[in-house]
């Protein structure tokens, strides 16, 4: 998220974000494993890097904005704001998340989908380290 905001230097995340500085170095080095961020020098002497988002990092806006939605919807009383929201950058205007179907171009909600690949599946990437 605090990439998208804008943010690349480490000390700009613990100082928006507030965590002890083991914990972000941490949480860093295992988006940058995971290649959602990448690692780059700026400087020298002494080495100082910041964080860029790659194509794969960039891509994961899509999961960031529909749990952003999910979250305006489902967390705060119908009375009560959401404290943050997404809005455009040029008009100001709010914006919404919506997933969609690529190739039909609808709304999650009109097109039941089925789950392929069941349990198997999911140990299998459960063994690669990459499921629950």
């Amino acid at each position: 998220r605090e990439a998208f905001a804008g943010r690349r230097r480490f000390d700009e995340f613990q100082q928006s974000l507030g965590v002890p500085r083991a914990v972000l170095t941490q949480r860093l080095a295992r988006l940058v494993d995971e290649g959602l961020l990448v690692k780059v020098a700026y400087e020298q002497r002494p080495v100082r890097s910041e964080y860029r988002l790659p194509d794969k990092g960039r891509a994961f806006w899509d999961v960031l904005a529909a749990m952003w939605r999910w979250g305006e919807d489902w967390l705060w009383p119908d009375d009560e704001a959401a404290p943050i929201e997404l809005a455009d950058r040029d008009t100001g205007e709010r914006v919404r998340p919506l997933v969609v179907d690529e190739a039909t171009r609808q709304g999650r909600a009109s097109r039941p989908v089925a789950v392929r690949g069941g349990v198997d599946l999911l140990r299998t990437m459960a063994g690669q380290g990459k499921g629950p």
